[in-house]
This record gives C-alpha cells, structure tokens and sequence, in this order.
C-alpha cells in the first residue's frame, strides 16, 4: 500500500539488470584498446627497434629537428652525431625520432 512506484519498478529487475549496466563501459574499453592503446604500443616497439638497430653511418633526424649523421653508439644509450665538419653532438637514443639513411653493416668473412 505504502511502496512507491520506484521501489515496484526496481523489484521486478533481475540478475541481467547488472550485466547490461557494466556492457557500454566494456564496449568503450575495448574500442579505446583498438584504437588508442594497441597502436601507441606497437609505434613504441617500432622506435625501440629502430633505436636498437643504429650504427655508426646512419643519417638521422632528432626529436629538436637537427639532422646528423651517427659516429659513435655509445653504452650509456647515448649517440654521438656529426651535424656540420667537425661539429660534434651528443644525444640520448630515444630522442632520435627518424632514421633517414641506413648503412649497410659490414661483411665479415
């Protein structure tokens, strides 16, 4: 006598009320991973191997726009590159952002 309409109307809900609920937010998740999460990561495992294959010759581009050429890989995840005769530059790996002229390694016979 005394239920309210909001109360009848919640009674008469079952178990896949909850289900359907959570379904959109699982469908955006997985939108989100296609389009946005997926992609980031596979670019990212790209740059890491372009990062891991450099060698001394390579012609490339970094992150601030300067265009050099590789003399020396060091250890330290740093790369030592010619921009100019004689003009030196130290930079860290990971701010490379294109490689634009590769070397062929050597042949070791």
């Amino acid at each position: 006598m005394f239920v309210t309409p909001a109360y009848a109307q919640a009674a008469g809900a079952g178990g896949m009320g909850a289900i359907g609920s959570f379904l959109p937010l699982i469908l955006i998740f997985a939108i989100m991973y296609f389009l946005l999460i997926r992609p980031q990561q596979k670019k990212m495992k790209e740059h890491q191997a372009m990062i891991g294959a450099l060698r001394r010759g390579d012609q490339v581009v970094t992150a601030g726009g300067i265009v050099g050429k590789v003399t020396k890989v060091k250890e330290a995840g740093e790369v030592e590159i010619e921009i100019a005769t004689g003009v030196k530059v130290r930079v860290i790996q990971a701010t490379i952002s294109q490689v634009l002229s590769k070397t062929e390694p050597a042949n070791d016979k």
